[in-house]
């Protein structure tokens, strides 16, 4: 403890008193509740009001007659799981008293007047943050299933807790880092990331991978994934039962994938056009060496759309038509509402991030996907507190948790270039917004057919969002929307008969009004897709195998670049 005490004294982020430019937004909120005393009053007054039925409830249940809760938990929240919450009349207190104090706080800083969108939009962020970390499940003596582990075991699950916490302080070298899962339970190659293929080309930013064949006859246009270097790209391909790629492969296609290099300082100069000529302009290139085809249908997925959507553009500009089609998994190519994620991305927020980033050339990844869980506080960040230091229980071997955990670094010239030009300013929509590699892009010049797939409870693309991407491109696009959110509503095989889907043929500008008039399909959208690039594959040719063309296997599948992780 007392070594993490010392790193966090060394810090130059320490000396920072409000590196996420919080206060100056609480300062504007402040001001504005006290232009309008009256409103808060009656809100206090409100407030005492539920207090008051509580009270009242309460010492009805305490004297054995039935009362109705005041406040509940909402749908989803799996917080006051434990029956105490609701037999034992204390915890129900506890709970009822907490829920009405953090919605109460909630409302209020949500009906403040006057405030522009992005300063409210912090503000209420934020103040959820703090709602959810002063709830009862996150304290000893106010958690009922923590007590009760307490007293069983005679306070060993505080000391295993304990124990838990140090290893995590050093496991991240001065700054907390959670442990989700069992992270000697997965290995890279041999219990995920595990469908059979093999390396066929590298650059300085990928490795492109291409997968053995499962069909004796396959589309003839080979399919190009483009995955978010955010994140490593075998989200895609965890397990066989969940692997789209494995999938994709099943049904004949010949499945190319980038594999993202996990950059370090050599690279913090490589920008977000270096990403598209040495990654989807390089990838093309090997594709054609490896299947004699010029033409392949691609997918780009979250970020990976992005430059997907960016470089189409650019090949639209300079006549190149070698992608026949598109899809894009939970991309946005709009900016104007990205949704929480944009309360991190303000001017004074990214100049201190490319402070930090100017020491060592590159965003640490954990950094990145701290970001990524206080979007979602209670289920990635307090139920890890709760199980973890205070029932003393070791995290349970989770694959998706394994990936989410295995962070990737991120150049500092292509990402504060994304940062600014795509989040702050949202040029990418505009004609002639970005530049790449010479030429002013317009989006609107992407005349090839597009297939869109969000997913309804994305807490980091929101649908609505990229559904705006249907209005920026000139060629027929399909929008189909799938139940979950950002990987369990994509990464949705057909077997697993899982989540819905809708689907309509016609993209109006506002998505509620698509929505209203989609069509609600059981299961999977990966079936909807295959119905949909069949009809673009060009007919079907003989199997290739890695190595078959002019480009020799480097090596087999995963590669080299998946493994690299942070030390």
């Amino acid at each position: 403890m007392s070594d993490f005490l010392a790193k966090q004294a060394e810090d130059p982020e320490i000396s920072d008193p409000d590196p996420l430019n919080i206060g100056s937004a609480f300062v504007e909120l402040t001001t504005h509740m006290m232009q309008n005393p009256t409103k808060l009053v009656e809100a206090q007054m409100d407030l005492w009001q539920q207090y008051y039925m509580l009270w009242h409830n309460t010492t009805m249940r305490m004297l054995g007659q039935e009362s109705e809760p005041v406040a509940f938990p909402q749908k989803g929240d799996r917080r006051f799981r434990d029956e105490a919450w609701e037999n034992n009349e204390l915890f129900d207190f506890i709970k009822q008293s907490y829920l009405l104090s953090s919605q109460w706080m909630q409302n209020v800083v949500h009906d403040v007047d006057g405030l522009d969108e992005k300063t409210a939009q912090k503000v209420e962020f934020y103040t959820r943050q703090f709602a959810d970390a002063i709830s009862p499940t996150n304290f000893m003596m106010t958690n009922p299933e923590v007590l009760r582990a307490t007293i069983e075991s005679g306070g060993e699950n505080l000391l295993k807790g304990l124990s838990n916490l140090l290893d995590d302080l050093e496991r991240g070298k001065g700054k907390l880092q959670i442990k989700m899962t069992d992270l000697d339970a997965f290995k890279i190659g041999e219990n995920v990331a595990t469908t059979e293929g093999s390396v066929i080309g590298r650059t300085q930013l990928m490795e492109l991978l291409q997968y053995k064949p499962a069909t004796d006859k396959v589309a003839k246009r080979p399919l190009m994934i483009v995955p978010p270097w955010i994140n490593k790209y075998y989200i895609l391909d965890l397990r066989p039962e969940n692997s789209f790629i494995k999938w994709a492969v099943d049904q004949g296609h010949t499945v190319f994938v980038l594999s993202w290099v996990n950059p370090d300082s050599k690279l913090a100069e490589e920008s977000f056009e270096d990403y598209g000529r040495d990654g989807v302009l390089a990838a093309l290139d090997m594709i054609e060496k490896a299947t004699g085809e010029k033409e392949v249908n691609a997918i780009g997925y979250c970020l990976g759309g992005t430059l997907l959507a960016a470089m189409l553009a650019y090949m639209a500009k300079i006549g190149d038509e070698r992608i026949k089609s598109a899809t894009f998994f939970t991309t946005l190519t709009d900016f104007e509402k990205p949704g929480e994620l944009s309360v991190f991305v303000d001017d004074e927020q990214i100049e201190s991030l490319e402070n930090r980033m100017s020491k060592d050339g590159y965003l640490d990844g954990r950094d990145m996907a701290m970001s990524f869980n206080m979007l979602r506080a209670n289920d990635l960040i307090w139920s890890f507190v709760v199980n973890n230091y205070m029932l003393g229980k070791d995290p349970f071997p989770f694959d998706l948790l394994y990936w989410n955990s295995d962070s990737t670094r991120m150049p500092k010239a292509m990402h504060s270039f994304y940062l600014r030009n795509m989040y702050n300013k949202n040029l990418l929509r505009e004609p002639g917004g970005i530049t790449i590699l010479g030429e002013k892009i317009d989006l609107r010049d992407i005349k090839i057919p597009v297939y869109f797939l969000s997913t309804r409870e994305d807490h980091i693309a929101p649908w609505q969002a990229t559904y705006a991407g249907t209005q920026l491109m000139s060629g027929q696009v399909k929008f189909v929307l799938s139940a979950s959110g950002h990987i369990a509503g994509v990464v949705n095989p057909p077997a697993a008969n899982k989540y819905c889907h809708w689907t309509y043929n016609r993209n109006p500008p506002n998505p509620d009004d698509w929505l209203a008039k989609a069509v609600q399909h059981e299961g999977s959208w990966w079936t909807d897709w295959q119905n949909w690039i069949s009809r673009r594959s060009g007919g079907q040719v003989d199997a290739r195998k890695p190595g078959d063309g002019k480009l020799k296997v480097l090596g087999p599948a995963p590669g080299e670049y998946v493994k690299v992780q942070l030390s």
